[in-house]
């Protein structure tokens, strides 16, 4: 593992049955990068990600956080973690503070640290008059700041986030960029994964492209460019994943429409 990557995977592999997810993953991932995780629907983002959070551990290769061999038991290193999962599960039964406080205990932060803490952000995102409210009643752009705020309360030093932009307003969408610009500044390492390529191309300084489980381009925007005849992210996407056909299919839904 480099010295200074907080994230090392090396030869990772994980099969589903009999067919591999991933096919052999080798990156090194360091402080204060804001990591653009792409692909198409199932080359393996979501697997890699269940892997670096620990919830998947019969892969093949190694994987390393702070320097750590995740298989080794101890994990530590999941309290330096935060996470925002795509369509995450929530404790819809509590009051917006209770599950704050709940999330809270669970990184080790007093109640009052957590409460405070919980309270000014949501005050942030415009829904602190509504933490004393049962979750059930929130609308799902409600439910994902709440999510958001629960995965940065305890001041990790990695933030993993899939599909994080679900349900956000648009003023909520620039303060959460904003806030992952600042995070990195600061030094904490950002893993997004996303469908969003003009977030992707915005917010992040290293863009990996994953497609059937292997890594096929690794870089900034302006390099990933090099690789494409294309000007945008999008165009890059498709060239290199080989997906030529979305006008055509469009056309043909179109078409089915109309007659």
């Amino acid at each position: 593992m480099s010295n200074n990557s907080v994230i090392s995977i090396s030869d990772l592999k994980m099969k589903y049955s009999e067919e591999y997810v991933l096919k052999g993953i080798d990156l090194q991932i360091e402080p204060g990068q804001i990591i653009g995780y792409i692909g198409p629907n199932g080359a393996g983002k979501t697997t890699t990600i269940k892997v670096l959070l620990g919830m998947i551990d019969n892969f093949e290769g190694k994987v390393e956080i702070f320097g750590q061999d995740i298989t080794n038991g101890d994990i530590e290193f999941k309290k330096k973690i935060g996470y925002v999962p795509e369509g995450g599960e929530i404790y819809e039964t509590l009051t917006g503070q209770e599950y704050i406080e709940f999330i809270g205990k669970i990184y080790g932060l007093e109640d009052d640290v957590a409460a405070t803490r919980g309270r000014k952000m949501a005050g942030f995102f415009s829904i602190e008059e509504t933490l004393g409210d049962r979750i059930s009643s929130y609308s799902k752009g409600m439910k994902q700041k709440l999510l958001i705020i629960t995965a940065l309360i305890h001041n990790p030093q990695i933030i993993i986030l899939d599909e994080p932009l679900n349900g956000l307003d648009a003023n909520s969408v620039l303060v959460f960029k904003e806030i992952l610009s600042k995070l990195a500044a600061a030094g904490k390492t950002i893993f997004y994964s996303s469908h969003l390529m003009d977030v992707v191309e915005k917010i992040s300084n290293r863009i990996i492209l994953i497609s059937e489980g292997q890594i096929i381009a690794d870089g900034t925007f302006e390099e990933l460019k090099t690789l494409s005849e294309k000007g945008s992210l999008e165009g890059i996407f498709n060239e290199l994943t080989g997906f030529h056909e979305h006008e055509q299919i469009a056309k043909k839904i179109i078409e089915t429409l109309e007659n």
